[in-house]
C-alpha cells in the first residue's frame, strides 16, 4: 500500500509539472523558424499571398516563417500534411477556397476540413481574370464564348490542377455558357501559366495575383474579371457580368490554418502577427499591385474564419453535386 501510494504521488507530480512547462512552452513560442505550407507549387497566386504574409510576420514573430510548397492533389495534399502535423503551430497552412471546396470534391479526403484543423484567420479575397493565349483569336468575353461555343473540345483549358481556384472558375464557365472545353490540369498555377504565355493552352481563368503582372506586360490576353465590379487596378477590362454572364461570380479568399488542437495561446500570437501583416503598409501595396486587398480587419479573427469557413462548404457543395465533378 505505502508503495502504492509513493507511485501515485510521484504520478501526480508528473502530471503537476507538465502544466507549467506546456504553457511555458506556449509563451514561448516562438522560440525557433514556423514552416508555412502552400499546398500548390511555387510561383502561383496563393504562393505570392503566403510569402507577402510570411516575410511580415516573421518580423512581429522575431523568427523567420518559411513558405514550404506541397503541391499535388488539388491541394490536398499539402493540407493533409499540416492536418497531421504536431500541433504546436510550428506548422501552418495557408491555403485558399479549395479548403472549403475540397470537402465535397474529394470522394476520400484524408482528413475533415472542418474538423481537423484551427482556423487562425481570413487573409484576402482575390477576383479573378479570364485569360488567354495572346494570339488566341477573340478580341472581348462576348467573342469568347461563341468562339467556344463553335470549337467545343478543340479549345484547351488549362488549370492548377483538380479541386483549384482554377479548375472550380473552368467549370463554372462551361456550366454558364453550357458547353465543355478541353480540360488539363496542371501541378499548380505557375507551370499551367508557362504553358499559357507558351501558347501550348488556350484559355485559363486565374487570380489576380498571378495574371496582373501578364496582362499588363501584354503576354496574355484579359476577357474579363469575375467579380460584380471592376478591379481597380485592372480598370478596363470588364467584369464577365458585363459580358452576357449575369450572376458569374468567382472570388478567391485566403486563410491560415494550424493543426487541431494548437494550444489558443499559440493561435492567439499567430494571429496577432497575421493582423499586424495585413496592415503592413508593404503588404498592402503589393496586394494592391496585385489586385487586391487584405480583409477587414474584423474578418482576420478565428472566430470569424469558422464560420466563414462552414458557410463556404455549405455553399459549394450543391455546386459541384449538381456538376457532378468528383475526384478520389
Amino acid at each position: 500500500m505505502i508503495k502504492f501510494k509513493a507511485a501515485a504521488a510521484a504520478i501526480a507530480a508528473l502530471a503537476l509539472a507538465a502544466v507549467p512547462f506546456a504553457g511555458a512552452k506556449a509563451q514561448d513560442f516562438p522560440n525557433r523558424p514556423v514552416t508555412m505550407v502552400v499546398p500548390f507549387a511555387a510561383g502561383g497566386p496563393t504562393d505570392t499571398v503566403a510569402r507577402l504574409i510570411a516575410e511580415s510576420m516573421s518580423r512581429s514573430l522575431g523568427q523567420q516563417v518559411v513558405v514550404e510548397n506541397v503541391g499535388g492533389a488539388g491541394g490536398t495534399r499539402g493540407a493533409g500534411q499540416v492536418a497531421k502535423a504536431t500541433p504546436d503551430g510550428y506548422t501552418v497552412l495557408l491555403h485558399h477556397i479549395g479548403q472549403a471546396t475540397s470537402a465535397t470534391l474529394y470522394r476520400k479526403l484524408p482528413y475533415n476540413v472542418l474538423t481537423d484543423f484551427e482556423e487562425v484567420g481570413l487573409v484576402t479575397d482575390v477576383p479573378m481574370t479570364m485569360i488567354g493565349k495572346s494570339t488566341l483569336e477573340p478580341k472581348t468575353a462576348a467573342e469568347l464564348i461563341a468562339y467556344v461555343k463553335d470549337k467545343k473540345d478543340g479549345v484547351i483549358y488549362g488549370n492548377a490542377g483538380v479541386g483549384s481556384a482554377s479548375h472550380l472558375c473552368g467549370m463554372l464557365f462551361m456550366s454558364a455558357i453550357g458547353t465543355q472545353m478541353t480540360t488539363v490540369p496542371y501541378q499548380g498555377t505557375g507551370p499551367a501559366m508557362n504553358d499559357l504565355v507558351g501558347g501550348q493552352i488556350d484559355l485559363m481563368c486565374d487570380q489576380t495575383t498571378n495574371t496582373t503582372g501578364q496582362i499588363k506586360a501584354g503576354k496574355v490576353k484579359a476577357y474579363g474579371v469575375t467579380t460584380k465590379e471592376r478591379v481597380k487596378s485592372l480598370a478596363d477590362i470588364p467584369t464577365l457580368q458585363e459580358s452576357g454572364l449575369p450572376g458569374f461570380e468567382v472570388a478567391v479568399w485566403h486563410g491560415m490554418y494550424a493543426p487541431k488542437g494548437t494550444s489558443p495561446e499559440v493561435i492567439k500570437k499567430l494571429n496577432a502577427a497575421l493582423v499586424q501583416a495585413l496592415q503592413d503598409p508593404k503588404v498592402i501595396s503589393r496586394f494592391a499591385d496585385l489586385g487586391t486587398e487584405p480583409v477587414a480587419l474584423e474578418r482576420a479573427t478565428p472566430e470569424v474564419h469558422t464560420k466563414f469557413l462552414e458557410a463556404e462548404v455549405a455553399k459549394w457543395k450543391p455546386v459541384i453535386e449538381q456538376a457532378g465533378v468528383f475526384a478520389d
